[in-house]
Formats: structure tokens, C-alpha cells, sequence
């Protein structure tokens, strides 16, 4: 940077020599010109000044004010020549308008007074003293402008305390306004900022942290963070770092790739995932071992090595069998998981850790950074550590820990979101397991944080075969610790994670077996539900349970009609709200095109809602009804004529 710096430096230079030069050879306005000399050599000096210390400026306002610099002393040169003319008629037609050399003197003392500012800002703090900076001439239209450069400098070259007060500085203005944040990335804050992650202290890693997060709020601005190399930095903290700044770092993880989904792959190839999955089960499954992704050749679960302080032993897998409801009975789910042996080791950096997973805490906005205040219970044990990414974690403060869990599940959430391949490598690791743990123990926005994950997940497998069959096998003890959770949600009915979990169940509807109709009944007690959303979720999710692509569909058919699902259907297609009604009358045009023949249609006089129906614009028209709700009111039409079962 500072050959840079010495050459936009170079042309401001020799224009000043060229003015003091004109200057002595004025032959008119002479007092005028030796004014503008003055205070030529005054800059001069400063630029040369500048041009010495060119190691140490910042590069941004170094540019601009030496811009503006050079077009003042262009145009004190022009003015200059003019004064010049020797000859009597060159005198006479030489025309020089009042009050150019008071304007362009008044110019130049407002780049003495920028370039002066300049070398103040970006002096280090022993050479400063403390001066107070004060604003240079340029920034009176923009103040903001010059505090973001004195900030972004004291980043550069202040103390330790000095950097980390400038971080906070930028984590005020990037929250108070998002133009404020554009500013700073412009104006080149994002590396100082990552150094500052790199080599600061805890304080100041955290502002650096919060700031890069605040910052990261459109495309163009993470695109812009991503390039600048947030990545390996972001992923090093995660590994090594304090866990307050870990957190910080899985919050900004997540704001950026719920601003910007094109830098999922960027974080998941620098092994974020894998790193916030390490995070997510530490003191959440019983024993655990260092997250790993395995080769394309491993297609069984991982190996695990089961921590003790003399030696590491593996044991076998037993099957799981019946349903079961209770956290104890999930616990052997994930422990039956946790114990499958596989063929491969366990990484040299493997490590264990056990605990109870953390009770719920009062709730918290999740889309701002964590200020680390919830109420967890303590744990009471203390395990043997060993890996740089996670010695000393046990000692962590409880609150902490569940902070961190909290901002790891946010960042899987939004990373996951409509990537197949991250979905891979999260459910590939520990990840559902710990997520089944942590709905059932977690504090609140853990909780949250983790059915939003699963939906996510859950959604990608939908459209995906091959993440379906991988992740989501009924065989699987993860899949089952997920399922079983997800049905003691539903079957609960009156908790905030109603609503994700609602539609995790519904993506993973074509994954059960004919046998398994437990979700059917508790899906259908919701349409019922006087919340429109909650209603509307269950809707949704049956019809992917009825749907003609849902292999199962007559089962589930049956299922839903046996439940009594008909008769709430056939309210919620008469009087529920607009965002309930399509997707009602979807489901009941399902119900009616594979169990025609149903004595319970006939009995509810479904097909008098559908012929209504078809005289509703907003509803027969609708492109997702258009074409099914004919197909199924002409197949009931014709089960009515064979049988004896009126629907008038």
C-alpha cells in the first residue's frame, strides 16, 4: 500500500513546486500570488510529510483528500499563470474575476487542514497523545464519514484498548443505520476487523465479531465480507477461540447466510459446519467424539470413540424397537446411535463430554447478537477434554454454553437452508441426534432454533432422494430420536415449536412406513385449532401425507377420514380464512379422488362442498385447484351412482 500511497502522492507534489515557481514570476497581483505561495509550501510540506510516513496511511481518505488536494492546487497553477503576462495587451485580455485568489486560498487552507488531519489519524497512539482529531475540512458536508475513518485507522495502527473501543465504535454505527454500514465496508473496515478477531482480545474479538455480523445485512455487503477472507478466520475462532466470541461468530455466521444463501458453501467448505456441529453436541449427547464427515466410501455412521481417561472403547449397536414417548426413552435412542460401530476410527483430535442439556430460558430476539443473559441449570460433572477446539470448554459458565448451543443451532438453521449438500454434511454428523436432545432440554431459543433447523433440513430432503434416503431411513436411530420428538410436539399441541415442527413432519411424509399413521390423528385434532397459522401448517402437512406423489396416499387417506378429519376439512373450506381455504380444499379434492367409495364422504356431503366450490372464483380458479378439484368431484359423482349412498 505505500507504493501506492507515494504515487498518488508524486502529482500533488510537483504541482505545488509549480505554483511557488508561477509565483515568483507574477508580474500583476503579486501580494495575491506570494499569499497562495505560502500556503503552497505549507502543503507542500505536509505532502511531503505524507509522503514519508506513506507506510502508515489510510490508504481511503488518503485518496480523497489528496484528490481534492490536487484539484485545488490545479487550479491555483491556472490562476497563477495568469499573473504572468507581461505584455500590455496580454494584460488587458488576461481576465482574472474578483475573488478567485480569496477562493482559491480558502481551498487550499481546507487541504492544509485535511492533510494535516490525516497524518494526525493515522499516527499511532504514542505519537498522538491523545490529541482529540477533531474534523477535517472535507467531511463538513459528511461528519459520519470522518468518524468511520478515524475508527477504521485507529484499527489499523491504535493500541490493543484503542482497537477494541474503535471496533465498538463501528458496531454502534453499522446497528444505528445500514448506510452507515455500507460506509464502512467501502471504506475498507472489514480487514482491520478480521485482524482484529485474529489478534485481539476477548473484548475487542467480540465487537469484531458483532460488527462483521451487523454488517453483513444485503448480498453485496457478505459477498464483499466473504472476499475479504471471513471465512478461515471465522473458522479458527470457532475452533480455538473463547466461547462468547464463538457464539458471536455462529450469530454472524447466520445473519450472513440468511442475507446472502450463495456463502453457505463458502463456510461449509472452511469447516464451519463441521465445527458447529461440535459445538451443538458438546454436553448434549452423552458421548460424543470430534465431528467428522465421512468419504463417499463410508455409507454407515461414523465411528465413535467412547471417552475415558485410560483408554477408548467401542461397543455394538442393539436394536431399537416399539414407540417411545418419553425423554428416557429417547435417551436410548441416541445412546443406541451414539454406540453403532463402524469399520474406521475416530480422529486423532477426538474428545468427550457429557451433560444434561439445558432447561428452558426466557425468550430472546434471535436476530440480534446474543448478550449471553439465560437461565440454564448447572451441570454437574466435569470430563476430561483433549483437542485445541474445544480445552477449557468445560469450565465454561452455564449460561455460555447455552448461548453458544443456541447461536450454533441459529447458524446451522440458516446454513442449511436449500442446500443439499450442507444438509449432507449435517446429517452425516451428530447433528439430528442432538437436535432431538435439545427440543426436548434445551433453553427456548435453543429449542427454536433446533425445529427450525430440522424444518429446514427436513425440506431440502423432501426434494432431494438421495438426502431423503440417506438421512431419514425409518431403520435409522437418529431419524427415530427426530420423529419421536416431533410427535411429542404435535401430540402436546401448545408450544412455540408447533408450528416448525408441524412442517418438519410434513417433509419427511413420504419417508414412513404404511404402518406408521401415528402423526395422522395429532395433525388432524390442529385443524381445529382456533390459531389460522397452526391450522394452515397442519392442512399443509396432511396434503403431503395424501398427495397422489405420496406413494402411501390411500393409507393416509383413510387415515385422515378415520380420524374425523372430513368434517373439519369441509369447515375450514366454507369459513376459514383465504391463506386456510386452498390448501383445505386441496386436501379434501385428495381425500375424495382415492377413497371415493367412503361411506364417511357420503355421510358428510362432501360433494356438495365441492360443487359449491366450483362456483367460488377464488377458489376454482386458483392454478393448484384448477385441474384436481373436477378430477375429484367427478370421481365421487361416480361412486354415488353405483351405490345406494346418497349425498342429498
Amino acid at each position: 500500500m505505500a507504493a501506492i500511497v507515494k504515487e498518488i502522492l508524486a502529482r500533488p507534489i510537483q504541482l505545488a513546486d509549480q505554483v511557488s515557481k508561477a509565483a515568483d514570476e507574477a508580474q500583476s497581483n503579486k501580494q495575491e500570488c506570494m499569499e497562495l505561495k505560502s500556503k503552497t509550501e505549507k502543503l507542500a510540506g505536509l505532502l511531503r510529510q505524507a509522503a514519508r510516513a506513506s507506510n502508515d496511511l489510510y490508504e481511503r481518505p488518503t485518496r480523497r483528500i489528496i484528490d481534492d488536494t490536487e484539484q485545488a492546487l490545479d487550479k491555483a497553477l491556472t490562476l497563477v499563470i495568469k499573473c504572468r503576462a507581461t505584455g500590455l495587451m496580454q494584460r488587458v485580455f488576461t481576465i482574472i474575476p474578483s475573488g478567485s485568489f480569496k477562493r482559491i486560498g480558502q481551498s487550499l487552507d481546507n487541504n492544509i487542514g485535511d492533510v494535516s488531519w490525516l497524518l494526525r489519524v493515522s499516527a499511532s497512539s504514542d505519537d498522538r497523545d491523545d490529541e482529540y482529531l477533531g474534523l477535517p475540512p472535507i467531511a463538513s458536508n459528511e461528519p459520519i464519514l470522518c468518524l468511520i475513518w478515524e475508527q477504521i485507522a485507529t484499527l489499523h495502527t491504535g493500541s490493543m484498548e484503542e482497537r477494541s473501543d474503535a471496533a465498538a465504535s463501528l458496531v454502534s454505527l453499522a446497528k444505528d443505520n445500514d448506510r452507515y454500514g455500507r460506509l464502512i465496508i467501502e471504506e475498507g473496515g472489514v480487514p482491520p476487523l478480521l485482524k482484529m478477531l485474529k489478534e485481539g482480545g476477548n473484548e475487542g474479538q467480540e465487537s469484531a465479531a458483532r460488527a462483521i455480523g451487523l454488517l453483513g445485512k444485503d448480498p453485496e455487503s457478505v459477498e464483499q465480507i466473504v472476499n475479504a477472507g471471513v471465512c478461515p478466520v471465522f473458522a479458527k475462532i470457532l475452533k480455538e477461540g473463547n466461547m462468547k466470541v464463538q457464539a458471536l461468530v455462529a450469530w454472524a455466521v447466520s445473519e450472513m447466510a440468511e442475507n446472502h444463501p450463495k456463502c453457505q458453501d463458502p463456510f461449509a467448505q472452511n469447516n464451519v459446519i463441521r465445527l458447529l456441529v461440535s459445538h451443538l453436541a458438546f454436553e448434549t449427547i452423552q458421548e460424543h467424539s470430534k465431528y467428522v464427515i465421512p468419504s463417499k466410501q463410508q455409507m454407515s455412521l461414523h465411528s465413535i470413540v467412547m471417552g475415558s481417561s485410560k483408554n477408548t472403547e467401542h461397543q455394538t449397536a442393539h436394536p431399537i424397537t416399539g414407540n417411545q414417548n418419553t425423554f428416557s426413552q429417547m435417551q436410548n435412542l441416541v445412546s443406541s446411535a451414539m454406540t453403532m460401530k463402524n469399520q474406521g476410527s475416530a480422529p486423532p483430535d477426538s474428545a468427550h463430554g457429557q451433560g444434561k442439556p439445558t432447561q428452558n430460558s426466557n425468550h430472546q430476539n434471535l436476530h440480534h447478537p446474543p448478550p449471553t443473559h439465560h437461565i440454564v441449570r448447572p451441570h454437574n460433572h466435569h470430563v476430561a477434554l483433549s483437542g485445541a477446539s474445544i480445552k477449557g470448554r468445560e469450565y465454561e459458565d452455564p449460561e455460555t454454553k447455552a448461548e453458544m448451543k443456541a447461536m450454533a443451532a441459529r447458524a446451522l438453521w440458516k446454513l442449511s437452508k436449500g442446500n443439499a449438500s450442507v444438509c449432507g454434511s449435517i446429517t452425516e454428523s451428530r447433528a439430528l441426534l442432538c437436535f432431538a436432545v435439545l427440543l426436548e432440554k434445551g433453553s427456548w431459543d435453543v429449542q427454536q432454533n433446533s425445529a427450525k433447523a430440522l424444518m429446514e433440513i427436513t425440506a431440502v430432503a423432501e426434494q432431494n432422494a438421495d438426502l431423503r434416503r440417506s438421512a431419514f431411513k425409518p431403520t435409522s436411530p437418529a431419524c427415530k430420536a427426530v420423529v419421536e420428538q416431533l410427535l411429542k410436539i404435535v401430540e402436546k399441541a401448545d408450544s412455540d415449536l408447533l408450528e416448525p415442527c408441524i412442517q418438519a413432519i410434513g417433509n419427511l411424509a413420504r419417508t414412513f412406513r404404511a404402518t406408521e399413521t401415528r402423526f395422522i390423528g395429532p395433525l388432524v385434532k390442529l385443524l381445529d385449532e382456533t390459531e389460522t397459522s397452526i391450522s394452515t401448517a397442519a392442512v399443509i402437512a396432511l396434503n403431503k401425507f395424501a398427495c397422489t406423489e405420496n406413494f402411501l396416499h390411500v393409507n393416509h387417506c383413510k387415515a385422515i377420514i378415520d380420524a374425523g378429519g372430513t368434517k373439519h376439512l369441509i369447515q375450514l373450506v366454507y369459513f376459514g380464512e383465504s391463506g386456510v381455504q386452498i390448501p383445505s380444499l386441496i386436501l379434501l379434492c385428495y381425500i375424495a379422488l382415492h377413497i371415493p367409495d367412503s361411506e364417511t364422504l357420503a355421510q358428510e356431503e362432501v360433494l356438495i362442498v365441492l360443487e359449491w366450490s366450483t362456483k367460488q372464483a377464488h377458489l376454482a380458479n386458483d392454478e393448484s385447484v384448477e385441474q384436481l378439484l373436477p378430477e375429484a368431484k367427478s370421481r365421487l359423482e361416480l361412486y354415488q351412482s353405483r351405490g345406494s349412498r346418497g349425498f342429498y
